[in-house]
């Protein structure tokens, strides 16, 4: 059961002749206030409506590529989480792609560190927001710090933002063909640059 919302994110197609803020406003009487309990929301409640501006166009002449197949294969194989996004078909600046090995490359340096021997990273990211919303970290109580100090260890030597990945993982060099058969994950070689551990500032 739910605690509380810290944080909503909608973001909406809408007409020419709307603007944002009539947007937000309708969102947040029709929408938030109608879907979402009362109770769950207070002062401290962060709104991400529209983030990235206008929404005019949309749909198959907003978005064209692949809706992702084999997703799992292309990961942990089931024994791992997975936030359901597809990586092959998307560039390096959809979350969906880099932000997962992004993911990866934190859990691997803090096993690598000696600091866990399993860890699952979570990373929420909303369109048109650089810095994640939230970061967590779930070591399945292998960890010899606690979760909420290898968070704030991970967020001290990781900067999650979309350019930033792209620049600290060097994927804008087209070597993405490799990751089209035997998985994204596990590999070696140059082109795999999320494979290769961090090393920390503890």
């Amino acid at each position: 059961r739910a605690a509380g919302m810290t944080t909503v994110v909608i973001s909406t197609q809408h007409s020419e002749d709307v603007d944002n803020d009539k947007i937000r406003s309708e969102l947040m009487e029709k929408v938030i206030k109608v879907v979402i309990p009362a109770a769950l929301l207070d002062d401290k409640t962060i709104y991400h409506l529209n983030p990235s501006g206008r929404f005019v166009i949309g749909g198959p002449h907003g978005d064209a590529g692949l809706t992702g197949r084999k997703i799992i294969i292309d990961t942990y194989g089931g024994w791992g989480a997975h936030g359901g996004g597809a990586f092959s078909g998307k560039d390096p600046t959809k979350v969906d792609r880099s932000a997962a090995y992004a993911a990866r490359w934190a859990a691997k340096s803090l096993v690598k560190a000696g600091l866990c021997r399993r860890c699952l990273i979570q990373l929420s990211y909303a369109i048109g927001v650089a810095h994640p919303l939230s970061i967590n970290v779930n070591t399945y109580g292998t960890g010899t710090k606690s979760d909420d100090e290898l968070t704030a260890i991970v967020e001290a030597n990781f900067d999650f933002r979309p350019g930033m990945l792209i620049k600290s993982l060097d994927l804008k060099k087209p070597k993405f063909h490799e990751t089209a058969a035997y998985c994204h994950f596990g590999r070696s070689g140059p082109g795999f640059t999320w494979e290769t551990a961090k090393e920390l500032t503890l």
